[in-house]
């Protein structure tokens, strides 16, 4: 068993619903996001499962000595005030590496919003990558992975599609999550 997997189960109560194959390029969609806690139960579950991810993280962050634990655990620092292309930058990302799963939170903060940010989306379009869909379940404390699900180019109904995978899935503070 690896240290993940025992932190997971073994101290915080988790276990992980469903597998899907490796794939090796995709962006994983880790919803709802309501919690700091949600980053470390999903790094944990994904962990616990022999597979690791990126993530992106306000440049803000990557401050020393913080900035490498970050990456080396992954983290990619974001500039998140000014008018760049991340979506065009990182699905040029996807092109360079053998290997690189990303992972992202739609909502973009742990506030309630009642529209997803749209970058996940184009990100996995332009790279031609799937979307590994997570949920994170805090009442039946299960990091569920869902679906592997390949965008059409439709956004409007894609993103209606993807929503409804998460509307049984009981964020750490319900009251901020619109699914």
């Amino acid at each position: 068993m690896n240290i993940s997997k025992f932190i997971l189960n073994n101290i915080l109560g988790w276990k992980v619903r469903n597998t899907f194959p490796d794939v090796p390029k995709c962006i994983i969609v880790v919803a709802p996001h309501t919690s700091n806690w949600d980053f470390i139960i999903g790094k944990l579950a994904y962990s616990s499962i022999g597979r690791t991810a990126n993530f992106l993280i306000k440049k803000e962050w990557f401050v020393f000595p913080f900035n490498l634990f970050f990456k080396s655990i992954g983290g990619i620092p974001v500039e998140r005030s000014r008018n760049n292309s991340m979506t065009g930058a990182l699905a040029a990302e996807f092109e360079k590496q053998e290997r690189l799963q990303l992972a992202i939170t739609p909502e973009g903060t742990r506030k309630p919003v009642k529209e997803w940010k749209k970058g996940f989306y184009f990100i996995a379009l332009k790279a031609n990558v799937p979307i590994l869909l997570i949920g994170l379940d805090y009442g039946k404390r299960e990091a569920s992975i869902i679906d592997l699900f390949y965008p059409t180019g439709d956004y409007a109904a894609d993103i209606v599609k993807i929503r409804s995978y998460y509307k049984d899935i009981q964020a750490k503070h319900p009251e901020k999550f619109i699914p």
